[in-house]
């Protein structure tokens, strides 16, 4: 327990942040996440985001459904908010997929509880890219995601 509490302060010392390198593209399927069953704070996905090193692209995909107040709300909390038309898992996967081949990032983060990423998972990972699968609770994670990823955070937990 004490070395548990001893990680998360290292994790939280703005000088352990800056010393790590790792740059990280973190991405929010937020039709998939934002629901009220999960009660996600946007401000908890991104601390976990920055628990893996230096956000790069730190990006919340919405469809046109979405609301002005949410738009500006993830704004405020430094997300660069995508809304596409179509489906949204191409979109984020497409660019999750120009992230990992461009060699932008070190760790790939995707938020979700759609196996569709699955495959981007695998494929950043074979590249030599870590990935994070981050689910919204754990009644909204999805094994098989958690699988394929590296690593796995439960928000609630």
């Amino acid at each position: 327990m004490i070395e548990r509490l001893r990680g998360v302060l290292r994790r939280l010392d703005p000088r352990s942040r800056r010393e790590r390198a790792e740059r990280v593209g973190l991405l929010v399927d937020g039709p998939n996440v934002l629901r009220e069953e999960f009660d996600v704070d946007l401000d908890d996905v991104r601390a976990a985001g920055l628990e893996e090193g230096t956000l790069v692209a730190t990006r919340l995909y919405l469809d046109e459904h979405a609301t002005p107040g949410l738009i500006q709300a993830a704004e405020a909390r430094g997300f660069e908010v995508v809304i596409t038309s179509g489906d949204v898992d191409v979109k984020l996967a497409i660019d999750a997929t120009e992230l990992v081949y461009t060699d932008a990032v070190d760790v790939l983060a995707v938020v979700s509880r759609d196996t569709d990423f699955k495959p981007v998972l695998e494929k950043a990972a074979k590249r030599g890219v870590r990935t994070l699968a981050v689910a919204p609770g754990s009644y909204g994670r999805s094994d098989a995601l958690r699988n394929a990823a590296q690593d796995a955070i439960t928000l609630d937990e």
